[in-house]
């Protein structure tokens, strides 16, 4: 707020409000986010004393740093209440700064004013010499086209023989807007920033793996299924990856690939002494083989990355590579920079804790370090030297743990030099710390999903994402990690790894899947009460046969498919949770905010035991229906078109068969099909 002052202003103020609605962050302090190529609207109270029309106007433009670029003008228009909307789709990556501008509309108003009276029957000489003088002002206004001068011009004339039929035209509303002089302006206190990232920091699949252990059946690898198998390289990896485009994944994340450290090594089951043959946790980072920089001699070299950087753009995929800024005690910076670890008493380093969890494998960086700058420097430049090599996704490992104020200075930094990057915060913490993140420049973060599993669960926090944070915080759902099998996953079969992927896949913009591990139904524990994986790859090596008969693969793929061609899928903005009368089924649709693509309604059983039948209660109008209609889905997993009517209408689903509906929603006018079905929509889905 503007400080209070009692001094008169030396020029008149405008009588026009304008105040923001969104995007906005903290009133301006952080950047909003949108992405390239994608719409993005802007909503303003704009407002004035009186009754007089106000007009507003949304200008946006690129902020390049030493540059000052040309404000871009689109109208915006009311929508009611004194609410006003525009939207603009960018095409550069980088920071943009928009602002909103309100004005007095005098000559719409003396227009509207004038139709009032006209309608009433009642003289209008004075008005018409008002407009004449409105009319030649607006005319002689330095902004004003030529062919608007020509628009005034016709108006002048017309009014001057006496024809006031001409003022009813409600194409004068938009040639007012473009003509009418608009001193003195309102503005917002100042432009707001938004970020503009790549389409994949907003929507995306990614598929993560470890490089280190093969597959059969899946890919040429050398390696089979031996006892005793041998380590796979990057290059050999380059293999599974038309596996993994095949299925529609944007993505392919590498847990981290660099050297190794020997002491304190974790064995197989994360056990505290690790065998001779243990090729240890690859979060154990740094060897005299090298650090960060460096690739494990096991899986390559640095230019093996970049080769395999190359195949995953030839297939349409992007490579994203873990960053976890911990070193084991052989990191090569621990001699070379002690002062950047935290000491105890006696002088030996604290390796990290989580309790209870422990890892007696790395040390932990300290940023409150005396050295703190040539730190920050050296984390920088891992980034750099990873993007310089063609990486330019990062999964950011545990930043909750390290310092605020740097993740906002190396973020900004590197996206001034290369707008094109994109961060995932892998951040399972405290709601305000991991809003924290997003806010000062992480393009994406881990959520909660992984543990949101009941109808309320699931409605009650996607609907916070939808709606508080939507505009910063970009959600990215995964049904499992390396570090995370549920109990759900591990008790509930099939049908709750069918459920995941669905919901994972259709109520968040992006999502991931930790593989082979999900499409392969991995679901044994350590032990029980634990959620790590039995014989994890975290700490050996797996074979994986991917020919499996109980692949989830077609299931994965059909869904990619799916979020590709319903571009109502893309965001979260539309999200509607719609009410059901059965707590086991969540129902929930998206609209496309461009008006493209078509509405997507998804219904999903979420007891993975037991069949249930319900109605659910559509809200036609959150779909663009009007009430009482009779609307067509067609369920895009099974291939069955249904013919709906109203709002309540019944679903049938059973965990061994079709467990889950993804429809598109079709207008009865423009049905995709004539193979219209009953309302019981029961039908044989790809998740079968």
């Amino acid at each position: 707020m503007p400080p209070r002052t009692s001094t008169l202003p030396t020029s008149r103020p405008s009588r026009v409000v304008v105040e923001p609605v969104r995007p906005v962050v903290d009133g301006g302090n952080y950047s909003a986010k949108s992405a390239i190529g994608e719409p993005m609207t802007v909503v303003a109270d704009v407002f004035a004393d009186g009754h007089d029309v106000v007009a507003a106007a949304l200008r946006w433009r690129p902020v390049t740093t030493g540059q000052q670029s040309e404000w871009q003008e689109v109208a915006m228009v009311s929508v009611g209440n004194d609410r006003y909307t525009a939207t603009i789709t960018p095409n550069e990556l980088g920071r943009i700064e928009y602002d909103v501008v309100g004005w007095i509309d005098h000559l719409e108003t003396w227009r509207r004013d004038t139709v009032t009276k006209l309608d009433a029957g009642l003289d209008v000489t004075s008005e018409l010499l008002t407009g004449t003088r409105l009319i030649d002002a607006a005319a002689d206004c330095a902004t004003t086209s030529q062919e608007n001068r020509d628009h005034l011009a016709h108006l002048h004339r017309t009014l001057r023989d006496g024809d006031t039929m001409v003022l009813s035209d409600a194409r004068w509303t938009d040639i007012f807007w473009r003509c009418t002089p608009r001193e003195p302006e309102a503005h917002l206190a100042r432009p707001l920033p938004v970020d503009i990232d790549p389409l994949h920091g907003t929507f995306g699949a990614w598929y993560e793996f470890f490089p280190r252990s093969a597959v059969v059946n899946g890919s040429r690898s050398r390696v089979g299924h031996e006892p005793d198998p041998q380590p796979s390289t990057l290059l050999e990896s380059i293999d599974r990856l038309d596996h993994i485009a095949a299925m529609g994944f944007d993505i392919v994340y590498l847990p981290p690939i660099h050297p190794i450290g020997t002491t304190n090594r974790k064995g197989s089951n994360n056990a505290t002494t690790a065998a001779p043959d243990d090729v240890g946790s690859p979060w154990g980072i740094g060897s005299p083989e090298g650090g960060h920089t460096a690739v494990a001699p096991d899986l390559g070299t640095v230019d093996d990355v970049t080769t395999f950087a190359t195949a995953c753009s030839g297939r349409n995929m992007h490579l994203a590579l873990d960053i976890a800024f911990q070193c084991s005690p052989d990191h090569p910076w621990v001699p070379a920079h002690p002062e950047w670890f935290a000491k105890r008493p006696d002088g030996s380093i604290q390796y990290a804790e989580n309790p209870p969890k422990k890892y007696q494998d790395i040390y932990p960086l300290d940023f409150e370090s005396d050295d703190w700058q040539g730190l920050w420097n050296a984390l920088a430049d891992v980034f750099r030297f990873w993007i310089e090599r063609g990486v330019t996704v990062f999964r950011v490992d545990n930043p909750h743990t390290k310092s605020f104020a740097f993740w906002e200075w190396a973020i900004a930094m590197l996206r001034s030099e290369h707008p094109e990057t994109v961060f995932l915060a892998e951040s399972f913490t405290r709601p305000r710390v991991m809003e924290r993140l997003a806010k000062i420049g992480f393009n994406q973060n881990y959520t909660y999903f992984t543990w949101r599993q009941s109808q309320t669960e699931l409605r009650e926090y996607f609907e916070d994402l939808a709606t508080r944070t939507v505009d910063y915080f970009r959600p990215n759902a995964w049904p499992n990690t390396p570090d995370i099998l549920t109990e759900q996953l591990q008790h509930g079969g099939r049908a709750v790894f069918v459920s995941r992927a669905i919901l994972a896949a259709t109520l968040s913009p992006s999502w991931g899947v930790y593989g082979p591990a999900f499409e392969l139904l991995e679901a044994t524990a350590v032990r029980e009460g634990s959620e790590e994986y039995l014989d994890s790859e975290k700490y050996q090596l797996r074979t994986w046969d991917l020919s499996s008969d109980d692949s989830l693969a077609p299931l994965l793929t059909r869904l990619n498919q799916i979020r590709h061609d319903q571009r109502s899928l893309r965001n979260l903005h539309t999200l509607h949770v719609h009410a059901c009368d059965d707590p086991a089924i969540l129902c929930f649709s998206k609209t496309d905010p461009a008006g493209v693509g078509r509405p997507v309604l998804v219904v999903v059983n979420l007891d993975p035991f037991e069949r249930h039948q319900a109605f659910v209660d559509i809200d036609l109008h959150a779909l663009g229906l009007p009430y009482g209609a009779d609307f067509d889905v067609v369920d895009e997993l099974g291939g069955v078109t249904y013919r709906w009517s109203g709002n309540m209408n019944f679903v049938d689903l059973a965990p061994w068969s079709a467990s889950a509906h993804v429809f598109s929603v079709h207008r009865v006018d423009e049905a995709a099909t004539d193979d219209i079905g009953t309302a019981s929509t029961t039908g044989t889905a790809v998740a079968a």
